[in-house]
């Protein structure tokens, strides 16, 4: 019997490692179509949890190439003196 979890904080559902053997293919079928996590217990105690599986990013290179877009030249300087260069002996907090 499967029975959603009544904790409050989390939605998942709970199910004995038993009904989960018999069950397993169309439960991992059900998570990853609806996204939620079913909590396997064995004797009343939580033993596992099914997820749907989700593809980590694994380079942070590149990852804004379609959302960023580049406007203008952000290569040439720019015609501003920087306060740095005018009096380099200067302490930035006394």
């Amino acid at each position: 019997m499967v029975v959603p979890k009544r904790d409050g904080a989390s939605e998942s559902r709970t199910i004995k490692a038993s009904e989960f053997k018999a069950t397993c293919l169309r439960l991992m079928d059900e998570v990853a179509e609806s996204g939620e996590e079913i909590v396997i217990t064995k004797n009343g105690r939580p033993t596992a949890r099914l997820l749907p599986y989700r593809k980590r990013f694994g380079d942070w290179f590149g990852a804004d190439r379609d959302r960023i877009e580049i406007i203008g030249d952000i290569i040439s300087p720019i015609d501003l003196e920087w306060e740095a260069e005018v009096n380099p002996d200067r302490v930035a907090n006394p």
